[in-house]
């Protein structure tokens, strides 16, 4: 993962060729007004709005990765928008249509494409004024209906591509390697969880399609709540164990009555007011949505939480170097995150 600048925009050069890609594929008027939207510190997203003079209003998003250099195999937007694709295929799951992809030179030095512009609100630190309680309860359990229809899709008929035995040791080891010192050890603040993930690594559940950021920020809402319109933000998606998705979504979620957030949870802090399921009321849910027995998944939310940590502190060390996104600056995320995982982990 590499984090996007602050303040980054597209040069007027750059807007310009955008705009005779849209027009080429009739995709926008003349002329575009780009605005960054989503609240996302890797890949970055626009709205394009044809501004021609005209009554031409349409509107597109555009979703790139920061400007080069980028870590290997790190925002492969491309590779994001092939699963979109997928899944939009497969159905069941809402998601923005792909309408076009491009390579790296031809409108920016980077790849990128377009989808479809879905409207509706985000949770975030605020739900929208009209989510009554009841309408709160809903969407909890649309939420985890979502994810367990993301992990029904058969995704060897999708065209994906994976390898989903021996992932979750795999990612931890590949994670692991982000932040390790020079001799291959974990920082000492690391070093106790990241020994628990190792030596109670669970046998993977089962393999699907895992979105890798499933959470309820990155949802956006049907008007006519509580229906969920779009999910967003695939670039993490994987061919992988579904209880990493679930761990994620209990560990991004901000339980009611909690004396302090981490990180994940700030962004979607309002899931801690009255009315949204608790985070085993969630699991339970998606359990029973799925037809299979509920299990133990805290395995899976320390996991999160360190993933979180690691990706954080290697964001934090970037923006120390004078690159990278001042979001990161500091230790306190990092040291939230890892309390976290302790706490799930039972080692606090």
């Amino acid at each position: 993962m590499s984090d996007a600048p602050a303040g980054y925009a597209p040069s007027a050069a750059e807007v310009e060729r955008l705009e005779a890609f849209l027009a080429e594929r009739d995709l926008a008027g003349p002329s575009i007004t780009l605005t960054p939207i989503g609240d996302g510190h890797a890949n970055l997203t626009y709205l394009a709005t044809s501004s021609g003079g005209s009554d031409d209003t349409r509107r597109v998003v555009v979703r790139r990765p920061p400007p080069p250099p980028l870590p290997p195999g790190a925002n492969d937007v491309l590779r994001e928008a092939g699963v979109m694709a997928a899944v939009g295929a497969a159905g069941g799951v809402p998601v923005p249509a792909v309408l076009a992809t491009a390579e790296a030179g031809e409108v920016f030095d980077v790849p990128f494409f377009l989808m479809s512009f879905v409207e509706g609100p985000v949770v975030t630190s605020s739900a929208p004024a009209d989510l009554t309680v009841d309408d709160r309860r809903e969407l909890s359990f649309a939420l985890a209906d979502t994810l367990a229809a993301l992990h029904s899709i058969d995704w060897r008929e999708t065209g994906l591509h994976g390898r989903p035995e021996g992932s979750n040791q795999r990612q931890r080891s590949r994670l692991a390697r982000l932040v390790a010192t020079p001799a291959g050890e974990p920082p000492p603040e690391f070093a106790d969880v990241e020994a628990w993930l190792t030596s109670n690594a669970p046998v993977e559940s089962g393999a699907a399609i895992v979105h890798g950021d499933f959470r309820i920020g990155n949802l956006l809402l049907d008007p006519a709540f509580p229906r969920i319109a779009a999910v967003l933000d695939w670039e993490l998606a994987t061919v992988a164990d579904p209880l990493v998705d679930l761990g994620y979504l209990l560990a991004s979620w901000a339980p009611p009555g909690a004396a302090s957030l981490t990180p994940i949870q700030e962004l979607g802090s309002a899931t801690s007011s009255p009315g949204f399921a608790s985070p085993s009321t969630l699991a339970e849910h998606y359990f029973a949505a799925r037809g299979l027995p509920e299990v133990d998944v805290s395995w899976y939310v320390a996991l999160a939480n360190w993933k979180l940590a690691v990706l954080y502190e290697y964001s934090r060390r970037r923006f120390d170097a004078g690159v990278g996104d001042p979001y990161y600056a500091g230790p306190e995320k990092v040291s939230a995150l890892l309390r976290a995982a302790r706490r799930a982990a039972g080692l606090a």
